[in-house]
């Protein structure tokens, strides 16, 4: 076989191996980028944490992947934002809503605070896309890893 012929596979070979390689560098930097999070979680004051649904953890390891991994695109900061949003209305949820379904305040009371507590998401939401919305990328991988050092 000439070597010519044998050329393409090194090179194929080569870009595999590139790409094995940042894919590895990406993986280590989440797992340190974890393990750091959770020492400062471990370290950190007493605190109070929220159960919120599969589907929501999802989304949110979704979003906190792709800004670490792929740092600098245009539409990251609204995605924290909305990913933000999100876990403000699930920890509103959790944590008022869900006491007053288990006290059974009632029917009235319960969508009285939910009309409340959905006005105060949309404003909180509102004002934190705002600040959210103009950062740069170092300051969004700031939020990003205390997000993840909630978790």
């Amino acid at each position: 076989m000439s070597t010519a012929a044998k050329r393409p596979t090194t090179v194929k070979s080569s870009a595999t191996a590139l790409s094995a390689a940042k894919t590895g560098a990406a993986t280590a930097t989440r797992t340190a980028t974890r393990t750091a999070a959770k020492a400062v979680a471990k370290t950190a004051e007493p605190s109070l944490r929220f159960y919120h649904s599969k589907a929501l953890r999802t989304k949110t390891n979704v979003v906190l992947d792709a800004i670490e991994t792929a740092p600098g695109h245009p539409k990251q900061g609204d995605a924290v934002a909305q990913l933000v949003s999100e876990l403000v209305e699930a920890g509103m949820d959790y944590y008022f809503l869900r006491a007053l379904k288990l006290a059974d305040v009632g029917f009235v009371t319960e969508q009285s605070a939910r009309l409340g507590m959905s006005g105060a998401v949309r404003l909180i939401s509102s004002i934190s896309a705002k600040f959210i919305g103009r950062m740069d990328q170092a300051q969004l991988l700031v939020v990003v890893r205390h997000i993840r050092s909630l978790a």
